[in-house]
């Protein structure tokens, strides 16, 4: 998933790590840099624009949980776990993104300690704002829903 590490929170080494191993990819507003379900491909640096994070609510309608911009790294814990996506990306207007390679992003992450615990941090980050999400929610039960995206945008 994502949890948007700001660009300064990735050091130069890490920048240029991900840099060094760039697929470079744009992308239309409405195209999905990935579905959810999907096997992961790797790790993606949004670098410009703006990424609408969905989750399929069942049948057509999906939910919106977090818009990403520039310097969040998206399919971070699905690329560490070999999981697939566990939400559609979807460009929310044109959006350039980096693809680093699965396999590139682990050999990356064992040859450079440093930037495998920046990594660990992004992940604690992740956690640690889910927790605060989660407690949020619980302390106010009664508190409606959000609506489905479909109504959202109506």
């Amino acid at each position: 998933m994502l949890w948007q590490p700001t660009p300064r929170k990735l050091s130069p080494v890490l920048l240029k790590t991900l840099i060094g191993r760039r697929q470079v990819q744009r992308f239309a507003t409405g195209a999905a840099l990935f579905q959810q379900g999907s096997p992961v491909r790797g790790v993606y640096l949004v670098e410009s624009g703006e990424v609408r994070l969905l989750l399929a609510m069942g049948g057509c309608q999906k939910q919106l949980l977090e818009v990403a911009g520039p310097g969040t790294v998206l399919g971070l814990s699905e690329s560490m776990g070999g999981a697939n996506y566990r939400v559609t990306a979807e460009a929310g207007k044109v959006t350039t993104a980096v693809l680093i390679p699965r396999d590139e992003f682990l050999a990356s992450l064992r040859e450079h300690g440093d930037v495998c615990m920046q990594m660990v941090r992004i992940l604690s980050e992740d956690l640690n704002g889910l927790y605060h999400r989660f407690r949020s929610i619980s302390a106010h039960p009664g508190r409606p829903r959000q609506r489905p995206l479909d109504e959202q945008l109506n």
